[in-house]
């Protein structure tokens, strides 16, 4: 199964680059890091992403949002030293970028956070934050369910995905994916299963810091 993984997702990589090497950063934490490829099916959001890194604006910056089972959220300015009684969740760079929807929630899957349809019906995301895919296992039922209410097709490439490996197919068509986790996925995990307060932010701090590989 741990083959069928591999090669399911190395196939998707060639897809999502379009025959180009894809850019790489390492997200660093207490509890491993995590390599990730970035998308150059997302432009606009991998050379985002990469100037901010360059620039060390994500060094020290919490995984704010954490819910297991679904995703890991973090990339708010404003979580750096942040008091535990301080909201978080609204910071970014002062922009924000337009959408490239397109790539699948499969689990390990990084995408743009973004506020709602109602104050932003073109989905621009946020300049900064962003969330990595937890996720469960989903049924074709389920899947097919989601693509009958959205209005899109899913391979079965796609679906054997989902239904083995998992992920948040519900958010698929809405939010910007721009890159994968390929090293590293148990770290989602552990940080997922943290112990959180109310509104999802982790009791202990959750600190990053995020390089470039190439």
């Amino acid at each position: 199964m741990k083959h069928l993984f591999i090669f399911l997702f190395a196939s998707l990589f060639i897809i999502a680059c379009g025959g180009e090497q894809n850019r790489k950063v390492q997200i660093q934490t207490e509890y491993g890091n995590m390599t990730v490829e970035l998308f150059n099916t997302a432009p606009l959001h991998r050379d985002n992403f990469v100037k901010l890194v360059k620039e060390g604006f994500y060094d020290d910056l919490l995984f704010h949002r954490v819910i297991n089972g679904f995703m890991i959220q973090g990339g708010d300015p404003e979580s750096k030293e942040a008091p535990q009684e301080q909201n978080l969740g609204s910071g970014g760079p002062g922009y924000r970028i337009k959408a490239e929807i397109g790539e699948k929630h499969f689990k390990g899957r990084l995408a743009a956070a973004r506020t709602g349809d109602t104050a932003n019906p073109e989905r621009e995301s946020s300049g900064s934050q962003f969330y990595i895919v937890d996720g469960r296992p989903a049924t074709a039922n389920t899947i097919n369910q989601i693509a009958q209410r959205q209005g899109f097709t899913y391979s079965q490439q796609d679906i054997d995905i989902y239904e083995s490996f998992g992920g948040t197919p519900n958010l698929d068509g809405q939010y910007s994916v721009f890159g994968q986790v390929v090293e590293g996925l148990d770290v989602i995990d552990k940080i997922a299963a943290v112990q959180t307060r109310p509104g999802d932010r982790p009791v202990k701090d959750v600190k990053m810091k995020i390089v470039l590989l190439n």
